[in-house]
């Protein structure tokens, strides 16, 4: 069995769909479901003896070291976090408490019971955390895409807390000899993410008939990665990653956001046309920036695919595509997520 944290969230409920589509091997699966975290996600799962779903919170150290020292688990991928810069910039405490505090909590309980394994399943556990490229910093225009070796400079409150706890995961690695790995990711996107982040925002206010809000000049560059490829790459590195290395994961798609939000528009303009024949594009609207944004990110894969074989199979193209037709066809579920606490932080963060 697996351990998976926060595996009811936009990546991690992917990661629990993909391994069990793949494999036998059951998955423990502990989840806080805060307003990102939704069981149906896993709607599919209902019943698959296969999935173990707990509600948690990584910081319940209690409840974690219960958990494994019930399931024995000989791996934990740890994808609960906080997630969103505009959130952590209104609201950082519950980055820091979720972030920074429970992530040391989940590496305290980790660390004992691993401690408390026989000699052979300490060496085959592995314990893997995800985070994000936000940890370093911004790029100029002229510079090269991040390495591994990048120092950390992390801007937001959010980048910030995401920083912290990959020193932590480091730390407990060379202080204790857990067996860690790290995956720092760039910008994810697909089926199911919570329409707080830009594409499934902009799918979810294009089709209401509501502008489509572009930050600044919109020449804010990010790496797209699909978050089927994420998922391919993590379960690559939780099998043949060498242990106390980070692995950059990324989709080798770097673009402007106000490029993503165009081609977004003609997307949906081809597949669902607007009932006015009118193009998308006339709904972007330029919005305020946010404090401290960062300009641009890129991801450097290389290492990822030299040592370990992984390179993404999606084009943002071809991702796009899918991504779309997928919340065309579940316009149910965009409703049913999108609550009245959403739409007020909505209305705060946009203006609307």
């Amino acid at each position: 069995m697996i351990l998976t944290t926060g595996g009811a969230g936009f990546i991690g409920s992917h990661f629990v769909l993909d391994w069990l589509a793949r494999s036998d091997e059951p998955v423990l699966n502990l989840d806080k479901l805060t307003y990102a975290g939704n069981l149906e996600n896993l709607a599919g799962l209902r019943g698959d003896s296969r999935h173990v779903f707990v509600q948690g919170d990584i910081g319940n150290a209690a409840q974690v070291a219960r958990l494994l020292a019930e399931h024995r688990p000989r791996a934990v991928v740890n994808f609960a976090a906080e997630s969103h810069v505009d959130r952590s910039i209104y609201g950082p405490e519950d980055f820091i408490q979720t972030n920074i505090v429970g992530t040391f909590r989940l590496l305290e309980a980790v660390l004992g019971y691993w401690s408390g394994l026989p000699a052979a399943e300490q060496a085959a556990f592995r314990f893997l955390h995800v985070s994000t490229d936000e940890v370093y910093g911004s790029l100029g225009s002229t510079e090269p895409a991040f390495q591994e070796t990048r120092r950390y400079e992390p801007n937001s409150p959010y980048s910030a807390s995401k920083a912290a706890s990959d020193h932590l995961v480091r730390a407990w690695h060379h202080t204790y000899g857990l067996p860690v790995l790290t995956t720092n990711c760039s910008n994810n996107y697909g089926p199911y993410q919570f329409p707080e982040k830009l594409i499934p925002l902009c799918i979810h206010n294009a089709l209401a008939g509501k502008r489509l809000p572009v930050y600044g000049d919109g020449q804010q560059r990010r790496d797209w990665l699909y978050v089927g490829d994420h998922c391919a790459a993590i379960r690559r590195v939780l099998e043949a990653g060498r242990l106390g290395e980070v692995y950059n994961v990324g989709g080798w798609s770097e673009k402007a956001n106000l490029e993503v939000v165009t081609t977004l528009c003609d997307m949906l303009d081809a597949m669902r046309p607007r009932a006015d024949g009118c193009s998308r594009r006339e709904q972007i609207a330029f919005v305020a920036d946010r404090p401290g944004h960062d300009r641009r990110y890129a991801i450097d894969a290389g290492k990822l695919e030299r040592e370990l074989g992984w390179k993404p199979l999606e084009s943002f193209e071809s991702g796009l595509r899918k991504t779309v037709r997928w919340y065309l066809d579940n316009e149910a579920w965009v409703k049913h997520v999108s609550t009245g606490a959403y739409r007020d932080w909505a209305g705060k963060q946009y203006g609307e």
